[in-house]
């Protein structure tokens, strides 16, 4: 029986299956701890590698090629997620501070490496892993609505240059230490990393762009051509001579462009991060040896090492912050969070940790010294960015009011909406009645046949039969509203598609949408139709989960997290809703319990100056310091009739709704109905909903 277990657990696939289980289980279970999800899965790599119970094997085949598909994931995710049209606007500047905070880290961790006995060779690659960061606590600026902020717009655009610098060094260094390197092979290695950078940059992006307009809205094949560009890439670094995670990053920057906030790039992130990505952090914690580990916690000389990378670390990124504040005339906050948003070491630093350890490099007391690093300055990071971007003034409605006009207010609005459920259906034409009458519109609602081959079959016929039916009842339901109604039916090979191009061709200035509470079958594909909507409509969407009338609607609950153009559509929608019923808004703004009076001041009138910009309605503007912002706006809630929140720019997957973590903690707290509103991204989104104002 044993012998029969030991030769089980030596199945591949017996180990995928561990690894999935670990992945599930794991970081929810740390998150429920307090603990980041990511050491939970180092400590499942030290549980079950040779160090602990030996059920799954590093240096086998299965693990290794998981492992090695996760650390190139990783490179090409952290080249898709950078902004390149932030980099683009401050571009001087960016390269200025990247030039900062990649030279002053990369010459201390060498001095750090020559202080420890290490080589030149390693020791510059010890350099290169302080010259990276990753930016852990972007989200934290998004939500203060600081992003806009110069000094944190080149902080983020500086993460290209010392990102590539990074892994340049690493791939030289390498190169290097393969042996019988002469001064002729390396201008010959730097000659091909030269090409090979232009060839994947500009020859990707070019193929990308051509190979998705010929697709259309194929999103399969889209998927599997990014796929085909990560690793070709990689393939191709390899065979100049340099490590795949320089190629994987590089594609990550050509088809950032390409891909854009599209489906494709959720699915082609949503892979990574669930399944690969994980397993690469596996892999990492089978590496760790616990009595090392510890050794290098409490043996002097290893201790000395750890402390020095790490505080060397902190030194460097900051004293490159200092030098930036200098030079172009930051203040005194902006420097604090320069330095902080480039302090983690997560993504960058942890690949090119592992390439190093695996060429014979970098030695396991380094590994386990930068483990360490990444945990503190993950940790470290975030809480110093949001304790000093809180200090940063967010945008002011100096420049958002301009984006309200206020000719708008006697447009005639245009309302597409979609029926599909009759269960929800009443209520959604209900509300985009409510909204259009106001404003003399008309609604539009729509019905989609999907289409066949053969438009004549019978099945064809029973389906436009249906769709009709359902229009017959939408018209039954909105005779009474007193607004024009131009029921459609189209016949279209996508639901999604067919939406938004009929919003489009009736310019439409809002598409209302039903999303239900339940999680039928049904329900769950209609949201994956919400998503594409989201992703390919010209005008807002509003996702609409309604328990009651929406003329009942007396009290209406806004969260602003910041103040900038892209909370003007929810503002909006909200003052079209509050003055069709005749009810109340409450625009709540939730702050962190550091903030000063004189700040919670400011953002009051802020509010206040924004509100006034639309037409005279009875507004109360709340702003309340609390750490725990899910559970305030979850209490505001219990005494409204409506909430309205925006649907974020950075999504991922939550019960088949593309939301973020925050909104996904909010909505199964809500008893209230609910209007989540997506803006077009094709369009300038500070000039969102303006037209149905």
């Amino acid at each position: 029986m044993l012998f029969l277990t030991a030769g089980l657990f030596q199945e591949p696939i017996v180990s995928f299956v561990i690894l999935l289980a670990v992945i599930l289980i794991v970081p929810i279970v740390f998150e429920r701890l307090k603990l980041p999800g990511l050491v939970g899965l180092l400590a499942s790599g030290v549980a079950l590698g040779s160090n602990g119970l030996g059920i799954i094997q590093n240096d086998s085949e299965t693990m290794n090629l998981l492992s090695d598909i996760g650390l190139v994931y990783l490179m090409f995710v952290a080249g898709l997620e950078i902004d390149i049209d932030q980099f683009t606007r401050t571009r001087n500047r960016s390269i200025g501070f990247g030039t900062y905070t990649f030279l002053v880290p990369l010459i201390t961790g060498t001095i750090v490496g020559r202080m420890f006995g290490f080589e030149w060779n390693p020791a510059i690659l010890i350099g290169s892993l302080f010259a990276s960061h990753t930016l852990l606590a972007y989200p934290i600026v998004s939500r203060l609505g600081v992003v806009g902020n110069e000094a944190v717009t080149v902080t983020i655009g500086a993460t290209i240059f010392t990102d590539v610098g990074a892994l340049l060094v690493l791939a030289i260094c390498v190169g290097v230490h393969a042996g019988d390197f002469t001064l002729i092979k390396l201008i010959t290695l730097l000659g091909s990393l030269v090409v090979y950078t232009i060839v994947v940059l500009f020859g990707f992006d070019r193929a990308g762009r051509e190979f998705f307009r010929r697709s259309g809205d194929d999103e399969g094949n889209q998927f599997l051509f990014v796929l085909l560009a990560v690793f070709l890439a990689s393939v191709g670094a390899q065979l100049i001579g340099v490590e795949k995670i320089v190629g994987a990053f590089l594609s990550g920057l050509a088809v950032n462009r390409v891909v854009g906030n599209s489906p494709v790039k959720e699915k082609v992130v949503f892979v990574g991060s669930v399944l690969f990505i994980p397993i690469f952090f596996v892999d990492m914690g089978l590496l760790i040896r616990i009595p090392a580990f510890i050794q290098s916690l409490t043996d002097p000389k290893l201790l000395g090492l750890t402390v020095a990378i790490v505080l060397g670390l902190i030194a460097s990124k900051f004293g490159a912050a200092v030098l930036a504040k200098l030079t172009y005339r930051y203040s005194w906050q902006e420097m604090m969070v320069m330095g902080s948003l480039s302090l983690p070491q997560v993504a960058a630093t942890l690949a090119a940790t592992l390439v190093g350890y695996r060429a014979g490099l970098l030695t396991e007391s380094v590994l386990n010294s930068v483990i360490v690093l990444m945990l503190v300055t993950s940790t470290l990071g975030p809480i110093l960015t949001a304790r000093f971007a809180n200090e940063l003034r967010p945008e002011t409605p100096a420049t958002i009011a301009p984006t309200i006009p206020d000719s708008t207010w006697t447009h005639q609005t245009t309302i597409v909406v979609p029926i599909y459920n009759p269960n929800t259906e009443a209520n959604l034409l209900e509300l985009a009645a409510l909204i259009a009458r106001s404003h003399a519109g008309q609604l539009i609602p729509l019905a989609i046949a999907l289409s066949q081959a053969h438009l004549n079959s019978p099945s064809m016929q029973e389906r436009i039969d249906d769709s009709e039916s359902r229009l017959v009842r939408a018209t039954e339901l909105t005779e009474g509203f007193g607004v024009k109604v131009t029921p459609l039916l189209r016949i279209d090979d996508n639901v999604a598609q067919g939406i938004a191009r009929t919003s489009r061709e009736y310019r439409a200035d809002l598409i209302v949408m039903g999303w239900g509470r339940k999680s039928a079958i049904r329900e769950r594909l209609f949201r994956n139709v919400v998503n594409s909507v989201l992703y390919a409509a010209s005008c807002p969407v509003a996702v609409a989960r309604l328990v009651k009338s929406p003329s009942e609607f007396q009290q209406i609950l806004l969260p602003v997290e910041n103040l900038t153009p892209r909370s003007i559509s929810t503002l909006q929608l909200a003052h079209n809703i509050a003055t069709a019923t005749g009810g109340q808004i409450t625009i709540l703004h939730v702050c962190d319990r550091a903030t000063s009076p004189s700040k919670i001041a400011w953002i009051k009138s802020q509010i206040t100056l924004l509100a006034a910009k639309l037409p005279p309605l009875k507004t109360d503007i709340q702003i309340v310091p609390d750490d725990d912002v899910v559970r305030t706006i979850a209490m505001a809630a219990k005494s409204s009739d409506l909430l309205v929140l925006r649907s974020p720019e950075r999504l991922l997957s939550a019960g088949g709704l593309a939301l973020n973590s925050r909104t996904a903690q909010i909505l199964p707290q809500i008893q209230c109905s609910i209007v989540l509103v997506g803006e077009p991204q094709s369009v300038d989104r500070s000039v969102l909903l303006s037209s149905s104002s």
